[in-house]
């Protein structure tokens, strides 16, 4: 069958094509690609192309299919998984594979597999890790959402902590403790504050910094006090551009204990120093933001780590365990993805998107593979009213959903636009 997708063959060569994909093997199963949003990941994998290390050799000769954050539903199930899975069944893939120890994800080093593509062949190693995720929820950017969002669970779950006098290191952040997240206005910040308010395990207490005021009113607006209250947490927003003293005015919000657990969302020295410097007893920072300068360096206080002590680590990514919480608490409706999402289009504005992925502001550009539209902030809808009529319906279902995209939304526009 002939799909549409943007395939990648080398470095700055994206390209928009339509080509027949071959026929699944009895260990394949055939789907229909609905959402995928876009990830900074695959930026970097277009810039460098051959020379990332999830992009074959031969991609100018055999193209891949770009996008890892996608959802969708099967359509055609081969003879060995038609006991496990069935057609119409709803999906996301956990695209960390590391099958066998090989590098390749989807996304980056296969042909007929990825999520900017209207069809995808899904191939047997994703099953047999148990991989493709059953999805339960309505809306499909959700379950899309579900990878960006496992990093972020995963994150929370990697931090640990330890006991005097014994060297087991508890995983997890402290319940009823303090937590920092640093430079976290941005997409993957405010899926952070989502989780940390509606997660089993709370803190008491959560301080998100930022250096632009106008996000950091975005980030309240989406998540009250009166939330925070109701979950048990003590939520603050803090613009540290205001303040004289960063660390010391940061750990007097913790009436001098300092913090449990420190997560730093973007890659900038200032922000890792400030981290480190505000670590109470046995506190651990995640430095999750990921640099592309393989030289970025800070300065930590290695007495602390020694005499306090304090911990350093970083995480990438989420594993499947991650993912799968992330797609039950989004089908509990207990967590909103949508917070994420600034910018909806087609597939035909992937292309353009993910070159030019770092000049474009705001959070997750989320792309329907089976409509053409150009790339649009939702906030922009009104704006376009006059355009088509489209436009001015969806602006409503937004407004009326506290200027968010919504399982309303996505279904508005995938009934009603094939070319918008």
């Amino acid at each position: 069958m002939k799909t549409r997708a943007v395939r990648l063959y080398g470095e700055n060569d994206l390209r928009m094509e339509e080509f027949d994909l071959p026929e699944i093997k009895e260990d394949e199963i055939l789907a229909r690609i609905v959402s995928n949003s876009i990830c900074m990941s695959t930026y970097k994998a277009v810039i460098q192309g051959a020379r990332h290390k999830r992009v074959p050799d031969d991609v100018a000769d055999n193209p891949t299919l770009t996008g890892h954050e996608f959802s969708g539903e099967i359509i055609k199930v081969g003879e060995k998984w038609k006991d496990q899975y069935e057609v119409g069944q709803k999906f996301a893939v956990q695209p960390a594979l590391n099958y066998k120890g090989s590098p390749y994800a989807p996304g980056y080093s296969y042909q007929f597999f990825g999520g900017n593509s209207e069809y995808a062949v899904i191939p047997q190693e994703v099953m047999e890790l148990g991989y493709l995720l059953n999805y339960e929820g309505d809306a499909f950017y959700e379950a899309s959402l579900s990878e960006p969002m496992s990093c972020i669970i995963g994150g929370y779950h990697a931090v640990y902590h330890t006991e005097d006098n014994n060297y087991i290191h508890k995983m997890g952040i402290v319940e009823g403790g303090n937590v920092a997240l640093l430079g976290a206005a941005g997409p993957m910040g405010l899926g952070a504050i989502d989780y940390a308010l509606h997660a089993d395990r709370k803190p008491s207490k959560v301080v998100v910094t930022d250096i632009n005021q106008d996000r950091l009113d975005r980030a309240a607006s989406l998540f009250t006090q009166e939330e925070a209250e109701e979950q048990g947490v003590e939520l603050h927003f803090v613009n540290t551009s205001q303040m004289d003293d960063v660390p010391a005015e940061l750990i007097d919000i913790t009436d001098g204990k300092g913090y449990d657990d420190v997560f730093v969302y973007a890659p900038v020295r200032a922000l890792v120093e400030q981290g480190d410097q505000i670590l109470g007893k046995d506190g651990c920072m995640n430095f999750f933001a990921g640099p592309t300068d393989k030289e970025f360096k800070a300065e930590v206080n290695f007495y602390n780590i020694h005499y306090t002590p304090t911990k350093i680590m970083g995480s990438t990514g989420g594993n499947d365990d991650d993912m799968r919480e992330a797609l039950k608490m989004s089908a509990e409706n207990k967590l909103n993805p949508a917070t994420m999402v600034t910018h909806v289009g087609g597939l035909n504005s992937a292309a353009d998107t993910i070159m030019n992925l770092p000049d474009i502001p705001g959070g997750k550009k989320l792309i329907y593979t089976g409509i053409d539209m150009e790339l649009t902030a939702i906030d922009e809808f009104k704006d376009k009213a006059a355009q088509a009529e489209i436009f001015a319906d969806l602006a409503e279902i937004i407004e009326k959903n506290n200027g968010l995209w919504s399982a309303e939304a996505e279904k508005y526009l995938l009934e009603n636009c094939t070319r918008c």
